[in-house]
């Protein structure tokens, strides 16, 4: 198993400092640039490995960066502590983006990230939590994240916890009956420490998600399952923090975000071919300099 990288996360708790210390456009500010970062490393990461899911890892880093840097009560060096928010990526073929984010944080060292992949690494094309601090729950196969985030959150009743569960869902895998079995528990159960966040890119692997199987319309759909919902646009760092930090009520939440798939790299913006198509070097040359200009 990878253990905590005490420099990393010396780095992590400085930029926490930072940010508390920043007014609201600061806060912003200072996320962007650290999800741009995080971009460039997952497209590093992809490119050396020769596989990954870059559209989706890039569509979910800023919601993945505001929680792990600007929300989520945890401690890099701490990773087992009981009173520990927690975060599982159910859609877990963007393990790349929750590798690169748990890194940058110092929960395992950066240079590990050279091993994504590879025989025998940690780093699976699918995250572990028996090899990976910070991972809460194996995913990979669709549908499960949210169950589990509502035993978690159900636990953490029954403790008497502050702990609070985070689940990030890809849209396309709504498509999965588990996922409206959790959902109808935790409104029945009333889990206001649990919140859902859909990347909300409507691409999944070969077409539109409304193509597919038709989601729209997605709020009502949790609203009549008990849940408080919020749309935000997904990569606006500002609208994250405050419904990620807002005031909250007796039902779970829902926030659905609006993000693009490819987000930051023009030629992969939006475009369902690169759900896990791998750039090429010069490709990784053009998104690079992309990056260093937003």
């Amino acid at each position: 198993m990878l253990v905590a990288d005490p420099i990393g996360a010396a780095g992590w708790h400085r930029f926490r400092e930072e940010l508390a210390a920043a007014d609201g456009p600061g806060k912003a500010h200072l996320l962007a640039a650290r999800a741009d970062r995080l971009r460039a490393t997952d497209l590093r990461m992809i490119n050396r490995a020769g596989l990954g899911h870059v559209g989706g890892d890039l569509s979910v880093l800023d919601i993945l960066t505001t929680l792990v840097f600007g929300v989520l009560e945890i401690d890099p060096e701490q990773p087992e502590r009981p009173d520990r928010d927690r975060l599982i990526l159910s859609k877990g073929h963007s393990a790349g983006a929750l590798y690169a984010t748990l890194a940058a944080a110092g929960f395992f060292a950066e240079s590990e990230l050279e091993t994504f992949a590879q025989p025998l690494s940690a780093l699976n094309g699918h995250p572990n939590r028996v090899k990976v601090p910070g991972v809460e729950t194996n995913t990979g196969p669709l549908g499960h994240g949210l169950p589990v985030g509502v035993g978690m959150a159900v636990a953490g009743r029954l403790a008497r916890s502050s702990r609070r569960v985070f689940v990030v869902l890809g849209d396309g895998e709504l498509q999965e009956g588990s996922n409206w079995e959790a959902a109808m528990t935790a409104g029945h159960r009333k889990l206001a420490n649990l919140t859902a966040v859909v990347d909300r890119n409507r691409l999944q692997q070969g077409a539109r998600t409304e193509d597919t199987v038709t989601l729209e319309p997605l709020a009502d759909k949790w609203t009549a399952f008990g849940w408080r919902v919020v749309e935000v646009n997904g990569h606006d760092h500002q609208q994250l923090l405050d419904v990620f930090t807002g005031a909250r009520d007796e039902r779970p939440t829902c926030v659905i975000a609006k993000t693009v798939k490819g987000k930051g790299i023009s030629f992969m913006e939006d475009r369902v071919e690169w759900h896990h198509k791998v750039p090429s070097a010069d490709q990784v040359i053009t998104a690079l300099q992309e990056l260093e200009k937003a």
